[in-house]
């Protein structure tokens, strides 16, 4: 089975949105920030790009 990969580019996102907060622990905050510094993106457009991701690849597995 091959991995799929969240490719980050770019652009920016434009549109309507709700502010949320949540905890992370200080070690995927210190790898999302490096992923924003390496694309140029801010920490809130990477963890909005890989929610996305995670819920477009998400399956729900019932028991």
């Amino acid at each position: 089975m091959s991995k799929e990969k969240l490719v980050i580019s770019s652009k920016k996102y434009r549109g309507d949105s709700t502010v949320i907060s949540i905890r992370l622990p200080d070690e995927l905050v210190k790898e999302l920030d490096k992923i924003a510094e390496e694309t140029g993106r801010t920490r809130n457009e990477v963890i909005q790009k890989c929610l996305v991701f995670a819920v477009d690849n998400l399956e729900i597995k019932e028991y």
